[in-house]
């Protein structure tokens, strides 16, 4: 019995017999002709790198297929470049997070991330080591099955008039009570894609908007998702709490609500009760309470804090 041939080996002699002719050819006076002995090396380079996931035939899915033998490790994106042989392998990895739904995680959005939290006086011990921006992560291997239908009103709404920031609310509203990756919300930033992070934030703290995400009202979420987590927004009175105040306050009270005999979400299963955390004045501040004080400020579920509101009391642990 003989044995198969091996692909790569043959690659690597066909590359080196290339190599061998362009080297010969480096020192002839004809420029056009050693950038035509080179392409020929270049190809053989790109055709090389189709052989390391074997069994896949477009640049899409050998990409995909490294991500997932990788899953949960940071991968540098020459890696990608070399296994995908293509020269659009940037543009094959944003359709397969954006489009295909797979959570794929670029440096540049995890760093955002990361500056986005530290703003807001939140640290999240659960998010990857520094990445650099050519670095990217597949979270895991899981699918988002609704990835096409959001893609069409992603990138509709992408395209659409009006700010970064309404935009953004369009696509949460749409939404509503979902988790949505951080990379969809970049990618329906459009050109501005720099100002997704901030914006996002603004929606609730400036505007009352509830976006929660795992560091900040939500722990079932994974990181690097937000979730609307109802289409209302908060009075006018309690959306001027600083986001640094708001932060300290809910590190002080260990990201949990302070009503008596709750605690959320320890002691709750967050997969399917799905709380939020918000921050309540305890001297209200449309009677003249402080804003910045954080002793006039704790930690609520939202259910508790519209019981709080509803009924006048405030019962604390």
């Amino acid at each position: 019995m003989t044995d198969e041939p091996d692909p790569i080996q043959a690659e690597v002699e066909r590359l080196s017999a290339l190599l061998d002719l362009f080297a010969r050819n480096r020192l002839k006076n004809d420029l056009r002709g050693r950038v035509k002995s080179f392409s020929e090396v270049a190809k053989g380079v790109r055709q090389l790198g189709t052989t390391f996931v074997p069994g896949h035939r477009s640049g899409r899915a050998r990409i995909l297929a490294y991500l997932k033998i990788h899953v949960g490790q940071v991968v540098d994106g020459d890696e990608l470049m070399v296994v995908g042989a293509i020269s659009e392998w940037a543009r094959r990895v944003r359709e397969l997070r954006v489009q295909f739904g797979w959570p794929i995680v670029s440096g540049v959005t995890m760093s955002e991330l990361r500056e986005s939290l530290i703003e807001e006086g939140v640290a999240d011990e659960t998010l990857p080591e520094e990445m650099r921006p050519d670095q990217y992560l597949l979270e895991r291997d899981e699918q988002d099955v609704s990835a096409k239908e959001r893609w069409e009103v992603t990138n509709g709404i992408r395209r659409g008039n009006g700010s970064v920031r309404e935009k953004i609310l369009a696509l949460l509203r749409h939404y509503v009570g979902q988790p949505i990756h951080s990379e969809v919300l970049r990618y329906v930033a459009g050109h501005e894609v720099s100002e997704w992070a901030r914006r996002t934030r603004e929606l609730r703290t400036e505007e009352g908007w509830p976006v929660v995400t795992k560091s900040t009202g939500d722990p079932s979420l994974a990181v690097g998702f937000y979730r609307l987590a109802k289409d209302v927004q908060a009075p006018p009175h309690d959306r001027k709490i600083p986001v640094d105040v708001r932060g300290k306050v809910m590190k002080r009270d260990s990201y949990s609500c302070r009503w008596q005999g709750c605690g959320w979400p320890t002691g709750y299963n967050v997969q399917f009760d799905h709380r939020f955390l918000e921050v309540h004045h305890i001297h209200q501040h449309a009677a003249g309470g402080s804003n910045t004080d954080p002793d006039n400020l704790v930690t609520l579920c939202n259910v508790h804090h519209d019981e709080a509101h509803r009924t006048g009391q405030l019962l604390l642990s």
